[in-house]
């Protein structure tokens, strides 16, 4: 049966969020379904998958808490289960990052819809900027964009108050467009630049899967595939599922390239971490993997396979 996935997001005032925490735990754990769902105070944050209907169900019963009503979700699927089991976890914020009184709740850019989000970055006056992280970015991104090769999302803010002043030093004031993944960065970082007085700021709504999702390979901008936070690693057009694979060693996404390259092990190393690791963990890494490929013959499922990083949607 097939596995479906869906990626969801809501800004919104939670008051209480160790109860929606407990809500959200018990709708989803009685349906089966899997994944990780973030709850703070400013909303929530999460993916879960479950095969063929039982999506629907998880998605519906979502929808019927208090204030998720309107729910968004983009939907794509796997071959397997990308997830090993449910993770609710209260957080200080549902995507992190670190900047005090940015609430996209009562301050935020303006939405573009993937329909219209051509039009706008190909304006030689939008600067187009990519929210993600640097190994996120890598493997894919739209033409034209702008890498602030930041490691996570919490050196953004910095970034762009360096940024900004390049810009401003030519004499005109920025107008911003940005992108993430599903959205929440990009909204997040609107509601920052905002707060720093930028007027002109836009995002793409639904982020990049809604993008790859909606708009036809042959009017695309995107190049490359996007970085997916679960098993899957990454998706291409269509949100067909991609050709990279995850390291082990330093969680980031590992190409064909990359993949035959002396340097890369499965489940041990890869060109990016194979010098930063020591002699312990590489044996500890291959003794996991000999495990895993143990497991695989015995027609049973490892705990330890591919483990993911808890990212952003």
């Amino acid at each position: 049966m097939t596995v479906r996935v869906s990626a969801f997001y809501k800004f919104m005032s939670v008051e209480a969020p160790d109860t929606l925490r407990d809500q959200v735990e018990t709708a989803l754990s009685k349906l089966g379904a899997k994944g990780t769902v973030l709850v703070a105070s400013e909303g929530l944050n999460g993916t879960i998958a479950a095969e063929g209907d039982a999506l629907d169900t998880a998605m519906t019963a979502l929808r019927s808490l208090h204030g998720l009503a309107d729910l968004d979700a983009k939907e794509s699927h796997a071959e397997h289960m990308p997830f090993w089991r449910l993770k609710v976890r209260v957080k200080q914020e549902i995507v992190t990052m670190g900047v005090a009184d940015t609430d996209p709740n009562h301050l935020v850019g303006t939405y573009v819809s993937p329909k219209a989000w051509n039009e706008l970055i190909s304006d030689p006056d939008t600067i187009l900027i990519d929210t993600r992280n640097d190994y996120e970015v890598g493997i894919g991104t739209f033409e034209g964009a702008i890498d602030p090769e930041t490691a996570s999302f919490r050196e953004f803010p910095n970034w762009f108050r360096k940024f900004r002043q390049s810009v401003e030093t030519q004499g005109k004031a920025p107008k911003v467009a940005m992108f993430c993944t599903g959205g929440i960065r990009c909204e997040k970082a609107t509601s920052f630049l905002k707060a720093e007085g930028i007027e002109e700021v836009f995002h793409l709504k639904g982020g990049i899967l809604k993008y790859l999702e909606t708009v036809p390979q042959p009017e695309s901008k995107w190049q490359g595939e996007c970085f997916v936070f679960d098993q899957r690693v990454s998706v291409g057009h269509g949100l067909e599922l991609g050709s990279y694979t995850l390291c082990h060693g330093c969680k980031r996404p590992v190409g064909e390239d990359e993949r035959a390259d002396p340097r890369y092990e499965e489940g041990v190393s890869c060109p990016a971490c194979y010098d930063r690791l020591s002699d312990e963990q590489r044996a500890r890494f291959a003794e996991r993997q000999r495990q895993v490929e143990l497991a695989h013959k015995r027609g049973e499922a490892h705990i330890g396979r591919t483990p993911v990083r808890t990212g952003d949607t």
